[in-house]
């Protein structure tokens, strides 16, 4: 019985601190770029998009693809940034499984 307490209390100890490292993801900010940053696209932790910048001497009616594309690309350069640093500190937690749904 005594093991189960100790247990019980690691496990509440370990979901203080994930809580506690999902709030700091959430107040954190990344942002993706492309096109030499005329197009930046900026997310917190939680893969919330926080907003959208594009330099207006980008933006072609004739040629919209490309724009397009460069958010496309800002975005995914974000998303990958997000990902890369929930996998780093959220994988001490999850000791590098993939929990689904978890983050």
């Amino acid at each position: 019985m005594k093991n189960m307490n100790q247990m019980m209390k690691q496990v509440k100890k370990m979901q203080q601190e994930m809580s506690k490292a999902q709030a700091e993801l959430e107040k954190k900010e990344f942002i993706g770029t492309a096109g030499g940053g005329v197009v930046k696209v900026t997310m917190n932790g939680h893969k919330q998009l926080l907003g959208i910048e594009i330099e207006q001497d980008v933006v072609d009616p004739d040629d919209v693809e490309m724009l397009q594309d460069l958010i496309t690309v800002a975005f995914n350069d974000v998303m990958k940034q997000v990902d890369d640093l929930v996998a780093k500190d959220m994988g001490k937690f999850t000791g590098g499984m993939n929990i689904p749904g978890l983050f």
